[in-house]
């Protein structure tokens, strides 16, 4: 996978779209740090590109919540236990 500066992009952008095509993906950085990624679309994939990025983000938050529960303990809570915390929350926004 290439990496592609936010310099680059900016100065050289024609260059970069070129590239993009025969990449299929690139990482764009700033200060050598990962910021965003570009994607080949074309308008006959295109929103099927979207749904899949889009489940990907997905799947990760999903993923993400369930090591934070388990690290905080609350994945033991039984169902019921779950419904009265919602409620308490709930509860608390309506003052």
């Amino acid at each position: 996978m290439r990496f592609v500066t936010v310099r680059e992009l900016r100065n050289q952008s024609a260059d970069v779209w070129r590239k993009l095509a025969d990449e299929s993906e690139m990482v764009v950085t700033s200060n050598g740090k990962p910021i965003a990624i570009l994607s080949a679309v074309s308008a006959e994939n295109l929103e099927q590109s979207l749904a899949a990025m889009r489940r990907a983000r997905a799947s990760t938050a999903v993923d993400a919540m369930q090591r934070q529960s388990v690290a905080a303990g609350t994945h033991r809570l039984s169902r019921a236990e779950v419904q009265a915390e919602i409620a308490a929350a709930r509860k608390g926004r309506r003052r």
